[in-house]
């Protein structure tokens, strides 16, 4: 007796359809899974079987052999255990398998035949859609999750007698659907204001200008300067997530298991700001079976590395690849996987280790060779991919004691949705460049034109500062983004001469 069911798994962060194949033949009672599974699928068997018995149904006392296909992908987690113990009552005819060819099926069984929630669920889903199945079976808590996507069918189940019941034709589950405004309904911006933030007109200019256009940013400054302050509200003047970036920040989160039940779609930017004691695989992602790190999950967010230098140097030079690509590829024996991470970097430093090297009223206890050895911890081809630098000086007295509120998060937000919106339509022929930062040479050439006396400012920066191609490219980059707030479309010699003071620190 043979039954077949289809189900899905994960490879990096993108879903594709898994055949659970079980035959029931004559001998001596055995349970032999293959096609690559790792142990939590290798004991999925166990908690079939004791699944099937809780549940009241027979299970075959013969040689039970599941086959997961495509045997060349290795597959992992509980996912399977619904499936497998569907194949396996299908196989023993207690039930038609006329709907079986329609429906993915995912979930993990406890042993009385309940069906808990598993990480995934909307990859495989999305996999379902693209295969043009009905629908897909998955666990009550996941039903928001899958249905997110469109076009299919969610059919959630609370235990494997509810599967069998609604796959024989005994019962009618509703699909679950979910409306507009419950998916972006629940955007929020937080507590944090920047009107909270006294002083420092010249940071909250250069983070307007990095959130419009996409600018990574570097902070160097005294403790106590508002560095961290000001990153923490960063997040609140960023332009709003399309469905489509949504989409694939909540994969991400999805395949780790760090989606709420209650959230179908991420619909804020993501903010991440790992402590510095972070791996290398904890911020790049990795493994033995590779999973997405902090730069991932930042992915259309913001990721922020506060005291810079004290994060260890080998694992700040891997972020070189992705601030370049826009991805993450991790090799193994077997496979390659690509994790996407393209998000706006903030870094913090202080400018030494006591953190007063140049202030004027607190004294540096440090030696130059302390100075010298701080600093070198962050490398020149790291800081040449950040766009601005800014130095951020102490908030003098006068300042902190004033009543008056500064501008707020939202008056900003204005500002910089007008000026992303500048930026859609410019790039909306392209699929890779969405706003400013992510030009390349070629869309620099065709949307950063200067005049001569701009040339000319723009020559006598680049040998005065001693910048890189790359340097030179991110002037004209910020130089773009100025000129879309001051709403021209050619770039001016204000526009390139404030650009150019964002890099004199880097």
């Amino acid at each position: 007796m043979f039954a077949k069911i289809l189900s899905g798994a994960v490879l990096g962060v993108d879903g594709f359809p898994v055949v659970v194949e079980v035959d029931l033949a004559l001998g001596l009672p055995m349970f032999t899974t293959v096609g690559l599974p790792d142990g939590s699928v290798r004991e999925s068997k166990e908690r079939v079987k004791a699944a099937i018995k809780n549940c009241g149904y027979d299970f075959p006392a013969k040689r039970i052999t599941v086959n997961l296909a495509p045997a060349d992908i290795k597959k992992g987690g509980a996912g399977f255990d619904l499936p497998i113990a569907l194949g396996i009552l299908a196989a023993t005819e207690l039930y038609s398998p006329d709907l079986l060819d329609q429906y993915a099926v995912l979930g993990e069984l406890s042993l009385d035949g309940f069906v808990r929630s598993v990480p995934g669920v909307l990859p495989v889903a999305l996999s379902a859609q693209k295969s043009g199945l009905k629908g897909i079976i998955v666990p009550e808590e996941n039903k928001i999750e899958a249905a997110v996507v469109r076009g299919i069918d969610v059919i959630a189940v609370s235990s494997l007698h509810r599967a069998v019941e609604f796959l024989a034709g005994k019962i009618s589950i509703e699909p679950t659907v979910l409306e507009e405004n419950q998916l972006f309904g629940t955007a929020h911006c937080g507590t944090n204001d920047f009107n909270e933030v006294k002083g420092q007109e010249h940071v909250k200019r250069a983070f307007e200008i990095a959130a419009s256009g996409g600018h990574n940013i570097a902070l160097k400054g005294p403790p106590g300067s508002g560095k961290t302050m000001l990153t923490r509200r960063f997040s609140t003047i960023l332009p709003p997530m399309s469905f489509d970036e949504s989409l694939e920040t909540t994969k991400i989160y999805s395949i780790i298991g760090k989606l709420s039940s209650d959230i179908p779609l991420i619909t804020t930017r993501p903010f991440r700001a790992p402590h510095h004691t972070i791996s290398d695989a904890g911020l790049i992602g990795g493994g033995q079976d590779p999973r997405p790190g902090e730069v991932s999950l930042a992915h259309n967010g913001v990721l922020f590395l506060d005291e810079l230098p004290e994060f260890k140097k080998h694992v700040l030079e891997v972020l070189r690849q992705p601030l370049e690509a826009g991805d993450v590829s991790i090799a193994r024996a077997t496979k390659t996987l690509q994790f996407p991470a393209r998000f706006v970097l903030v870094v913090a430093s202080n400018p030494c280790p006591c953190g007063y090297y140049g202030d004027k009223v607190r004294e540096c206890t440090c030696t130059p060779q302390q100075i010298q050895r701080y600093s070198s911890k962050i490398s020149g081809p790291l800081l040449d991919r950040i766009d601005i630098h800014l130095e951020v000086a102490a908030i003098p007295f006068n300042e902190i004691s004033k009543e008056r509120q500064g501008e707020s998060s939202a008056e900003i937000k204005k500002r910089v949705d007008v000026c992303r919106k500048t930026q859609e339509k410019r790039y909306s022929n392209t699929t890779t460049v969405h706003c400013n930062a992510q030009m390349g040479p070629g869309e620099i050439d065709m949307y950063c034109k200067v005049d001569e006396a701009t040339l000319q400012l723009l020559q006598r920066s680049v040998e005065k500062l001693g910048l890189s191609a790359r340097g030179y490219h991110r002037i004209l980059k910020i130089a773009r983004t100025i000129a879309d707030m001051d709403n021209k479309e050619i770039l001016g010699l204000a526009h390139v001469a404030e650009a150019v003071q964002y890099r004199r620190s880097g």
